[in-house]
């Protein structure tokens, strides 16, 4: 598959549980600072959208675990992007070094614009070369 995003990156100790594999919900913090660099990278940090009054938030995280990453493991976080009616998914894949699917996972995104639900047409025209 084609990704409009990679972040590499590498297991640190302290996310392994007392089997030496990166705990489950770990791979949700690898994929939010996948997104969050993404975010950064296309212009938009979180920090200046919560500022403006934006606040993109997850509705829904689906995540199918594949193979374990370990301790010490580099891999990749990959994801993709789509509108569907006023929500962002972004659609994430986490591969170890050697090209092994470890997780892939799907993420909504509804936004938030001064404490009220919108159709997210503001975030909609910053991912504009991405959706």
């Amino acid at each position: 598959m084609d990704y409009i995003y990679k972040l590499e990156m590498r297991v640190r100790d302290y996310e392994v549980d007392a089997e030496g594999i990166v705990n489950n919900a770990v791979y949700l913090h690898y994929m939010e600072h996948t997104r969050h660099e993404f975010c950064r990278e296309a212009g938009l940090s979180f920090r200046a959208m919560h500022e403006q009054g934006i606040d993109p938030v997850a509705t829904r995280i689906e995540v199918d675990y594949k193979q374990p990453l370990g301790l010490g493991d580099a891999f990749v976080s990959c994801l993709n992007i789509k509108r569907k009616g006023p929500l962002f998914v972004f659609y994430q894949d986490i591969y170890k070094a050697d090209g092994t699917l470890s997780a892939q996972g799907v993420v909504k995104i509804a936004t938030l614009e001064n404490g009220r639900l919108t159709r997210g047409d503001s975030l909609a025209a910053a991912f504009a070369a991405y959706l």
